[in-house]
């Protein structure tokens, strides 16, 4: 246990580390920032719950439309050039939604060409993520050694957890207290300090050469190979259903609005509360690794998810409400480390991007499929019976997958 300090301070004497976890944390805090602002303004200017979920639904058909080709991609490219390619996409994505978002537009044009605006922009961003995710995942593996590379994940893992959780409350905060306008230069300031760091970075040698193979053998490639992967295949499978049912973000700001009045200030800690629970567990996770049975904590933990998304949506107190989106949070950030570090030690790196894109069609289905479920079924149901319905079915998935997946309960690494 002495020796683990030492290892994380050896990480961060490799420069090249450094500037690639600081490029991220501040590149993830600024775009982080967006749900809250656009959130919140969102449902200010339609009140409509069904907004929210379109909007989870624009970022997420590119992501996914996407993902495969993009990951091919991802491997035939230098990746340090493709991170930054997309890092000043996400600029003037920025840059554009500051202006959608100002009084000029706002006043000046009429809500449902704002709402399609904002859709609009945040489809561009999707299919910008679908490529940046995966090369910022499969860029870290060419940075530190093979051996150093369980530790690494861990603290890239909490690198991003400390920007989605820092993020959201300065998002909250400044729509509190200033504005949106203020809020999104602040954002586009921060996008634009990342992509300078990233710079800091060397571009490394391309590790896969497809020779004359097509595009979609290498996916056909990508994709078997996950299927091969039973562990792989079941962790990320559980959580897709789980966090597709479970997720409760994209009725945040109806909770802060009209459940909770916490205002924005209290949106940005509700969105901050699940990232700094994942960033504990993690933290903790990275002093004492799970030594045996990952499987079957990982069945406890989403379990755990899901009783916590329940007493979030039977709560009518912003501490009870924090308290259990922050636990499941916890839940969730060992979910994480045992999903990456399965994904980490079961991949070679010629085949990093294509894996890590396929990992990322279950993310993103999970994350933004589940916000339009919720904007959905908070249309029909109410907001609070939609969210109980939706802890109810993670506990039915994971009582089903328990049954009827026995390798992932026996998983061990």
């Amino acid at each position: 246990m002495s020796t683990q300090p030492n290892s994380i301070k050896q990480f961060f004497i490799n420069k090249e580390f450094a500037w690639y976890v600081w490029a991220r944390i501040i590149f993830i805090a600024g775009i982080r920032m967006t749900p809250v602002l656009l959130g919140w303004k969102l449902y200010e200017i339609t009140g409509s719950k069904l907004s929210l979920g379109i909007l989870g639904l624009s970022e997420v058909i590119p992501a996914i439309l996407l993902a495969l080709p993009a990951g091919v991609k991802v491997d035939q490219s230098n990746k340090q050039r493709l991170i930054s390619i997309c890092i000043f996409c996400y600029l003037l994505i920025m840059l554009l939604m500051l202006l959608v978002t100002s009084n000029y537009f706002l006043l000046r044009v009429p809500t449902p060409a704002i709402e399609w605006s904002i859709y609009l922009l945040v489809f561009a961003t999707g299919a910008v993520r679908a490529y940046s995710s995966p090369a910022f995942n499969a860029f870290l593996a060419q940075l530190v050694k093979q051996e150093e590379l369980v530790r690494a994940t861990s603290i890239n893992s909490m690198a991003w957890l400390m920007a989605a959780v820092t993020g959201p409350a300065l998002g909250g905060l400044l729509l509190g207290y200033t504005n949106i306008t203020l809020a999104f230069i602040i954002v586009s300031s921060m996008v634009f300090l990342s992509l300078l760091l990233m710079q800091k970075v060397a571009q490394k040698p391309i590790t896969y050469d497809p020779g004359k193979t097509k595009t979609w053998d290498s996916v056909k490639e990508g994709l078997q190979f996950v299927l091969h992967q039973k562990a792989l295949l079941g962790s990320m499978t559980l959580d897709m259903f789980a966090v597709l049912f479970g997720g409760a973000v994209a009725l945040l700001p109806v909770f802060a609005k009209d459940i909770l009045h916490v205002g924005p200030q209290g949106l940005g800690w509700l969105m901050a509360a699940t990232y700094l629970g994942n960033f504990v567990a993690i933290a903790l996770l990275t002093w004492k690794p799970l030594r045996n049975n990952q499987g079957k904590k990982l069945f406890y933990v989403v379990a755990g998810f899901g009783i916590c998304i329940i007493i979030f949506a039977l709560s009518k107190s912003f501490v009870l409400s924090f308290a259990a989106l922050f636990v499941s949070g916890l839940f969730d950030g060992v979910s994480v480390i045992i999903r990456g570090t399965v994904l980490q030690l079961f991949v070679p790196n010629e085949m990093r991007g294509r894996v890590s894109s396929v990992s990322s069609i279950f993310i993103n289905s999970s994350n933004e499929l589940g916000q339009f479920e919720s904007g959905v079924a908070a249309s029909l149901m109410g907001t609070v019976p939609s969210v109980v319905f939706g802890g109810c079915m993670t506990l039915l998935v994971t009582i089903i997958t328990w049954l009827k997946a026995p390798g992932l309960r026996k998983l061990e690494y």
